[in-house]
């Protein structure tokens, strides 16, 4: 009876913002070798179906995450974690260009605890 493999309770889904990182974290993680992806300003119903870390170059987002109040912003220079199962809208300001990585190897049933 375990209440946080519910697949619909997103509230304990946050979204990470690292603001600025250094160059030598970018080049450990090794970002400018990661796909990119970019879109224009506009609104977009997202669902991240694994847990994804993206470096935007430019842009301005909002993110109001599905069955919660707290928005995330973030912008060009940020480091963001966003995590698997999370349904948002992505409010597009100015529009995103960004490098993204999905990580495969994160999984639901791993536990901190």
């Amino acid at each position: 009876m375990a209440a946080e493999s519910n697949p619909d309770s997103s509230s304990n889904l946050k979204i990470i913002v690292q603001n600025n990182p250094s160059e030598s974290q970018l080049s450990e993680l090794g970002i400018k070798s990661w796909p990119k992806w970019g879109c224009s300003p506009g609104k977009y119903q997202l669902k991240f179906d694994a847990q994804e870390t993206c470096y935007l170059l430019r842009g301005k987002v909002k993110v109001y995450p599905k069955n919660s109040s707290e928005i995330s912003e973030f912008g060009a220079g940020d480091l963001v974690i966003i995590p698997k199962g999370l349904s948002c809208t992505w409010d597009v300001s100015v529009a995103v260009d960004k490098h993204y990585k999905f990580d495969s190897s994160s999984s639901s049933s791993s536990s901190s605890s």
